[in-house]
């Protein structure tokens, strides 16, 4: 080990990752550091934040060692530890289901959004709507088309806005209600997810319907998940079903990414007044009470409920606006909180490699 490879790899020891809790060797990022060539892996990607990290980590490497030092950083989706007993899909390397305590928090929204987001960071990104009985994302999705099946027993995904998507409510009338059973809906979301022809996905998001009752444990205890996400709003009595939501990923295994705060804020168009309507810091409390990070907070804004309801959600309507990279910052939050997971746990960072000269 030269004297310049000991100096960049205490440089990288004393740096942090952007959106992660860890630093570049306590993350297993280095795959090659021989005092003149760097190479790192991520298992998330950065987004627009790439390059700037990218300019910042040649700039710390090549001071820490006297000279240039040629620097890359790359992007690996891992595929992560799911529950006990189940085994990862083919072809589908992780899934996160986005989760809620009750309903009208805007978690179908949500949903929506952090799927495009991780897409628009360039990943491969799939969203299953979960929701039998009340399917909003052929809405959100700004399509009703009927899916294809090439075999006359597996469908191909219903492709919207770069997303392969899946839904009951492509393949019943939308204004039709859905009287089912609940033996019935866990068995029509199983067949969704495993009769589907998925193209090989970093990501599917499920968007799971609201509730902890006997078809969401159903759903998840059969589902290899990787991690779930938990939406709620500031206001006590959603963040008490929240947390129900919440211990309810632990008890069958599943890590919880993180809670995101929905409507938590109100911001006047005319004045820039923040108002809290629906009261404030209840995310932040959830998240102290249960040892899980806040993902970030989202705002109650007309914009996006617009959005959504023009089957063109914020991410991509809208995409330099404040909304839009607040999603951007919560997929890319969420997506560390997974990659970020430790060893024996699903991590998937590479392992350090010293060259010498």
């Amino acid at each position: 080990m030269t004297i310049s490879t000991e100096a960049i790899a205490a440089a990288l020891a004393a740096d942090r990752i952007p959106y992660l809790d860890s630093d570049w060797i306590s993350a297993g990022a280095v795959r090659v550091n021989d005092g003149q060539r760097l190479d790192l892996v991520l298992g998330f990607h950065l987004g627009d934040r790439h390059e700037a990290t990218l300019e910042h980590l040649r700039a710390i490497c090549s001071r820490a060692a006297g000279r240039p030092v040629n620097v890359s950083l790359s992007t690996e989706i891992g595929t992560h530890a799911v529950q006990a007993g189940l085994r990862p899909l083919a072809r589908i390397h992780n899934i996160i289901a986005v989760a809620s305590g009750k309903g009208g928090v805007g978690k179908s929204t949500v949903s929506a959004n952090l799927a495009l987001a991780l897409l628009a960071d360039g990943g491969r990104v799939g969203l299953l709507d979960a929701d039998i009985y009340g399917p909003s994302q052929p809405r959100m999705m700004g399509t009703s088309e009927r899916p294809q099946s090439p075999d006359g027993k597996t469908m191909l995904p219903v492709m919207a806005h770069g997303l392969a998507t899946m839904s009951i409510g492509y393949l019943i009338d939308a204004s039709e209600p859905t009287i089912w059973r609940g033996p019935m809906v866990t068995q029509a979301l199983q067949q969704l997810l495993t009769e589907t022809q998925w193209p090989e996905l970093d990501y599917l998001i499920i968007d799971l319907p609201p509730g902890t009752g006997d078809t969401q444990l159903s759903l998840v205890q059969r589902i290899p998940v990787s991690g779930s996400v938990i939406v709620t709003t500031p206001q006590d009595i959603a963040l008490l079903d929240a947390r129900k939501g919440l211990e309810m990923f632990r008890k069958v295994q599943v890590p919880v990414l993180g809670v995101i705060e929905n409507m938590a804020y109100h911001r006047c168009g005319n004045c820039g007044e923040v108002s809290h309507i629906f009261g404030e810091g209840g995310g932040q409390r959830l998240a102290e009470a249960t040892g899980v990070p806040v993902l970030g907070q989202l705002p109650l804004d007309a914009a996006i409920q617009l959005a959504a309801d023009g089957g063109r959600p914020t991410v991509i309507a809208e995409p330099a606006s404040d909304n839009a990279q607040a999603y951007r910052e919560i997929a890319r939050r969420t997506a560390a909180g997974l990659a970020g997971r430790v060893q024996g746990q699903g991590s998937r960072f590479p392992d350090i490699v010293i060259v010498d000269d």
